[in-house]
């Protein structure tokens, strides 16, 4: 089995030290994966410090066509690109091939052309004229999750290239592949070497070097809030500007005007990617008048999931990540169970498949106060409370320590336009789930992170944010 190297400076490097990665699907070897520390993220660092004048430089105009190089590169391999990531995260074809390959490839497409457009209408203070421009940083650290590997590498790394700014991407160890098969498609775009690099590597070696580098001039992260305390605290070290994108706990309201079934079509998604996803509404709000019928038409959709290989288009549910991930998400269950929850379905490991496959689970009667209403559980777990009144639902939504997104289905506008604004989250879907419009912010509040990126607000952290006043010229 080869080795899967480093990219860095333009070439493939080697460290002493490797690890195994594993496929979810059946646990078996899939490549040995070259091991970072602090040597290859100082050298890194050091190619994309040395590349970023000739790439600041760069007309926009030039980044942009290599950018859109890059999008060519990977729509050319979509169906290549998504199988990786299918043996690498266990995550379905289906979506990487009709969903997240083509975003990956959009994602560079997008932030390019804005970069084109990117701009401040000039403004006058007593005859002397502002004028807006967005200076690129310097060198970006990014360090991504497992869940979606190269779909939120590329959510980043494009408005950081498009920018101006050179890269150090520090890919999840779970799922490392494509994000080395990235740096092959950016070499044959033509992007200059040291511009774009990935350092592989466990967090506590690799990306607890990183983050620690006072030659880094931004750090963006997604994945735990625990995690993103020891980075922010890194970081607070040279004042390094953090983006922390982190977990959720977030709401479905389900109130008794609700179209029932959008409402249990929307449920049903939250169990996508085997619950392995931070925006997913995990905690169903739902109001008593309608809580029996609701219940009863969710627990017959769980029942009619199809679980299995994630390479079978016709599978609805693949594996956990990670045995310790699985062995995670079992604990949270068996608690839950100690507590007093009742299971309405799945609450456990899927016997006949065995592996990593973990059944789609609902628990209802939980305690208040619980750990499995409190703590993010990441996997196809989710909740079932009810409530008498919208006060009550906008009460029980909001708490938690997190305000990453929430979910509200109501067949009443006015309804929405009064609960929307009082809920503590960086999305609200109103009727709808996972409509994502790159133009739009995007981020948590309280523990789901710091900031907000997308649109013109991925230019304003990857960037310094100038503006230049002149005097009125002698005529």
């Amino acid at each position: 089995m080869s080795m899967v190297e480093h990219w860095i400076g333009g070439e493939r490097v080697s460290s002493g030290a490797g690890f195994t990665d594993l496929s979810p699907i059946d646990e078996q070897p899939v490549a040995q994966v070259a091991r970072g520390g602090e040597r290859e993220v100082r050298q890194a660092v050091a190619a994309a410090k040395a590349a970023f004048p000739a790439w600041a430089r760069t007309s926009r105009e030039e980044r942009a066509r290599l950018l859109h190089a890059v999008a060519d590169g990977v729509e050319r391999r979509v169906e290549q690109l998504a199988l990786l990531e299918t043996t690498d995260n266990g995550a379905l074809l289906r979506s990487h091939l009709r969903g997240v390959m083509p975003r990956v490839a959009h994602n560079f497409r997008f932030f390019a052309d804005w970069l084109l457009g990117l701009k401040h209408d000039d403004f006058e203070t007593r005859g002397h004229t502002n004028h807006v421009s967005w200076d690129p940083a310097g060198v970006c650290a990014l360090i991504t999750p497992w869940n979606a590997p190269l779909m939120l590498a590329t959510w980043k790394l494009a408005p950081a290239l498009a920018a101006g700014n050179t890269v150090v991407l520090k890919p999840a160890e779970w799922s490392p592949l494509t994000a080395s098969a990235l740096a092959d498609i950016t070499a044959e775009a033509g992007l200059p070497e040291g511009v774009f690099n990935v350092v592989q590597g466990l967090g506590a070696e690799a990306g607890a070097a990183l983050v620690d580098q006072p030659d880094v001039a931004r750090v963006s992260f997604t994945g735990s809030v625990p995690t993103a305390r020891l980075i922010g605290a890194a970081a607070a070290r040279h004042l390094t500007p953090v983006s922390l994108e982190l977990g959720g706990k977030s709401p479905s309201l389900i109130f008794a005007d609700a179209d029932l079934d959008l409402a249990v079509d929307l449920a049903i998604e939250q169990y996508d990617n085997a619950g392995q996803v931070c925006l997913a509404c995990t905690r169903l709000l739902v109001a008593e008048e309608i809580a029996a019928q609701f219940t009863e038409r969710l627990v017959d959709r769980i029942g009619r999931l199809r679980q299995g290989d994630p390479r079978d288009l016709d599978t609805d549910l693949g594996p956990q990540i990670h045995r310790r991930h699985l062995e995670r998400v079992d604990g949270f269950v068996r608690r839950a169970k100690a507590e007093g929850a009742r299971v309405l379905a799945g609450g456990g490991p899927n016997e006949e498949l065995g592996g990593l496959y973990y059944r789609p689970t609902l628990f209802t009667d939980v305690p208040d106060g619980a750990e499995i209403l409190r703590e993010e559980v990441f996997g196809p777990v989710l909740t079932l409370q009810t409530f008498r009144d919208e006060e009550q639902a906008i009460e029980l939504a909001n708490g938690t320590s997190y305000g990453l997104d929430a979910l509200v289905v109501t067949g009443s506008p006015e309804r929405a336009a009064r609960v929307t604004p009082r809920l503590v989250a960086g999305t609200v879907w109103v009727n709808c789930f996972f409509v994502r419009d790159l133009r739009a912010p995007f981020g948590g509040s309280r523990e789901s992170g710091i900031g907000r990126e997308g649109g013109t607000w991925s230019f304003d952290f990857y960037c310094d944010v100038k503006n230049t006043v002149s005097a009125p010229w002698a005529k």
